[in-house]
């Protein structure tokens, strides 16, 4: 179905088009497609994490091969290095990292404030902040975020926030929503890319009003698509996805809702229940760097020594490139011997465990079996080995 045209009050005249179709229900849960400049993206999607223009170890045309379909770059650390003037010289992101589908780059802000001994100051126009490559001084802004992400040339470009830890006095929590709205009304004034869609992220942790107030303002910017932010940072789980339950309903049904930072696989199940349709998190590559693999049935930490003879896969009926070819043991192996090898498989595995969970979402709720099928997952990875579980 083409695309439908809306009038809207984009900026510099642009005539923007409807870019998010849901295309199936089940429940608060959602089928669908984005559609970019770069290609469909088929929702609910894992979209794995590359902060440095490339996700680690992996080559484009192997995430493509186990089914990724749109990643993340990194504002700030690509405006440090190599320089976004430079990618932009140099054809934009897509260009410089090989990568030909969607790509998404967050606005910095979360770097700037999680990075608490490198912030100076804040104020109602932007943060200054010294730079974690060289100590400089620096300054973002609204309009510097989306100039960065203008030169890198993404499909969609995230408005500058701020995102406050878990446990902040209300005050300052209260600030941050304020902050995030004036920065937004900024940004969507700001010049993008062709093609760029630009989404606005709410702020207000799991406080009722002011998450309430920060998706209101938002919604009323009307940008292209809009994100939970403030969660998954460090609140507990379950008040993580009871504010999830409640808050992503409120966002525009016919726009794409995003959900930064989460990526075990309670967590994407229990945001696609509640209606989110994408989400990230470093977890499965950060995961595969500590030599451990996430499977159906729990995490396993291959540096055991129970692996040392064991032939089978990672994961029984797995086809990701190291489960159709190698044994656990030989994994082992690898990772004991810090061979770079073993790195790339399991960052592999561990990627195409999420897609796959996610791909298998997507085709339940197309059935109306989401219920079941959450369940049947859960229960697995409830009676599963757990070791070293992830904690949020």
């Amino acid at each position: 179905m083409a695309p439908r045209k809306e009038r809207t009050g984009a900026p510099h005249g642009h005539v923007r088009m409807s870019q998010f179709e849901v295309t199936a229900t089940d429940g608060a849960a959602r089928a669908g497609i984005l559609r970019t400049g770069h290609g469909d993206v088929l929702t609910p999607a894992f979209m794995p994490v590359g902060t440095k223009g490339t996700v680690k170890s992996l080559d484009p045309m192997e995430l493509r091969t186990i089914g990724s379909q749109i990643i993340l770059g990194n504002t700030y650390h690509l405006h440090f290095r190599p320089g976004d003037e430079l990618i932009a010289e140099l054809g934009g992101l897509h260009v410089f990292s090989g990568w030909d589908g969607p790509i998404l780059t967050d606005s910095g802000g979360f770097q700037v404030f999680s990075l608490k001994d490198t912030l100076i100051a804040v104020d109602d126009d932007g943060v200054t902040f010294r730079s974690v490559y060289d100590g400089a001084s620096e300054r973002f802004t609204p309009e510097v975020a989306a100039r960065i992400q203008r030169n890198l040339g993404s499909d969609i470009a995230m408005c500058f926030d701020i995102c406050p830890p878990a446990g902040v006095p209300r005050a300052e929590l209260e600030d941050a929503v304020r902050r995030t709205s004036l920065w937004a009304a900024r940004q969507r004034e700001a010049e993008r890319a062709p093609g760029q869609l630009v989404f606005g992220i709410t702020q207000g942790a799991a406080d009722d009003e002011l998450r309430r107030r920060s998706i209101e303002e938002l919604i009323a910017l009307d940008f292209d698509g809009y994100a939970l932010g403030g969660l998954a940072v460090g609140e507990g789980r379950e008040e993580m996805f009871a504010a999830t339950d409640w808050a992503a309903p409120l966002l525009p049904p016919t726009h794409a809702r995003y959900f930064m930072g989460i990526g075990d696989a309670e967590g994407i199940l229990r945001v696609i229940e509640a209606g989110i349709d994408l989400f990230d998190c470093v977890l499965p590559t950060r995961t595969a760097r500590t030599g451990s693999a996430l499977t159906g049935a729990g995490r396993l930490n291959l540096k055991n020594a129970r692996f040392a003879r064991d032939p089978r896969p990672l994961e029984e009926g797995c086809a990701c490139p190291a489960c159709a070819r190698f044994s656990r043991a030989y994994v082992r192996h690898l990772i004991n011997q810090d061979e770079l090898l073993g790195l790339r498989l399991l960052s592999l595995h561990n990627l195409h465990f999420l897609l796959e969970l996610t791909a298998g979402a997507r085709a339940a709720i197309e059935r109306g079996e989401l219920r079941p099928y959450v369940a049947e997952r859960l229960s697995r990875l409830a009676s599963g080995p757990q070791e070293d579980p992830w904690d949020n």
